[in-house]
């Protein structure tokens, strides 16, 4: 007697698609998320009427209620600021340098850290208000 053996077929997934759409949704959040990189520090801009947007490229400098200063989100003293500003500068960083300040802060700080990022060389120095959102 002759037994007929059955072929055992071997099932085959294509994951293809999946792998298609996975892409589809990593390029779906690149493109839907923002990059512009803001400290955490609770900080009340003061107004302007003549604001305008500031580069994404800027260099940003904070200074907190309680006059600390931070230059790439590490704290800095303010007569670090010329010496830290140049090196990133000399990097090749952009000219344009935003300071991000509470309307709190005393103006001498402000005038201070405006003055030793000109004295670095930084062409263009900038305030951000509460109309400047980038």
């Amino acid at each position: 007697m002759r037994y007929l053996r059955k072929k055992e077929s071997l099932a085959n997934v294509d994951i293809s698609p999946l792998i298609d759409m996975v892409f589809i949704l990593l390029i779906f959040f690149m493109v839907s998320t923002t990059f512009v990189k803001d400290m955490k520090i609770d900080i009340e801009r003061p107004g302007a009427a003549s604001a305008q947007r500031a580069s994404s490229k800027s260099i940003r400098i904070h200074i907190d209620r309680g006059g600390g200063i931070y230059l790439d989100d590490q704290p800095v003293k303010s007569w670090m600021v010329q010496s830290r500003v140049r090196d990133l500068l000399r990097a090749g960083a952009s000219g344009t340098i935003l300071v991000i300040t509470d309307r709190l802060v005393p103006a001498e700080t402000l005038v201070e850290v405006v003055d030793q990022c000109r004295l670095a060389g930084a062409t263009d120095v900038g305030v951000a208000t509460e109309k400047e959102a980038g």
